[in-house]
């Protein structure tokens, strides 16, 4: 078994001529989430991985194994929704809505210009269908997003570097220590929809409930 536990992001710095030799392993997100698994790559052989806990993988990242060897992550095709706009009524604050209520509830969320993609859920699909959007079942590759305290390579923080973070800067860019208190408290924004009302046409393309 080949074993690998080193993470280059993105492939950062290696000659294309390496990464164009270098094996694939292709991963769904549940798979990318984890710091230690095996899996078999293009060639049909059986890896390992181990990396530092919280480490996140991405497509286009690359496994470094103990001899030295490469391997390019794919980010697998799998099940997920994407959410749209009405062909016919939807204007984009629509998606900016959606974002938020699915943010609201801790969804793993994948941001496009054009759509959202989460991993599915029925009973959020039936939501989003009520607020008039369109929601469709694809096959895709899914790279939700890291959140705030990401790393420029798409990567989350551990709860150790955001610590190191915070106590370094002392609070700044509103990234200091919460009281006790206030951590994890849910915190309220106003979003205030359209006065204009959505008018359904027949060829509106999503679920209306009637």
């Amino acid at each position: 078994m080949l074993t690998f536990n080193k993470l280059i992001s993105g492939g950062r710095g290696l000659a294309p001529v390496l990464l164009k030799r270098a094996a694939a392993v292709e991963l769904d997100w549940d798979v990318r989430q984890k710091s230690r698994f095996d899996a078999t790559d293009s060639l049909g052989r059986t890896l390992g991985v181990f990396l530092p806990r919280g480490t996140v993988l991405r497509g286009g990242d690359v496994l470094v194994a103990e001899d030295g060897s490469l391997m390019r992550v794919i980010a697998a095709a799998q099940p997920v929704l994407q959410v749209t706009l009405c062909a016919e009524h939807g204007a984009p604050f629509d998606l900016m809505r959606a974002a938020y209520h699915l943010g609201n509830r801790h969804v793993a969320l994948e941001l496009q210009p054009d759509r959202l993609q989460f991993e599915p859920d029925h009973v959020l699909a039936a939501m989003l269908r009520a607020m008039h959007l369109t929601v469709t079942e694809a096959q895709a590759p899914f790279e939700p997003e890291a959140g705030a305290y990401a790393a420029g390579g798409g990567h989350a923080h551990s709860s150790r570097q955001i610590q190191e973070h915070e106590h370094e800067h002392g609070g700044e860019h509103g990234h200091g220590p919460k009281p006790a208190a206030d951590r994890g408290r849910p915190v309220g924004i106003a979003v205030q929809a359209a006065p204009v009302p959505h008018v359904h046409g027949p060829g509106c393309g999503h679920d209306h409930g009637h």
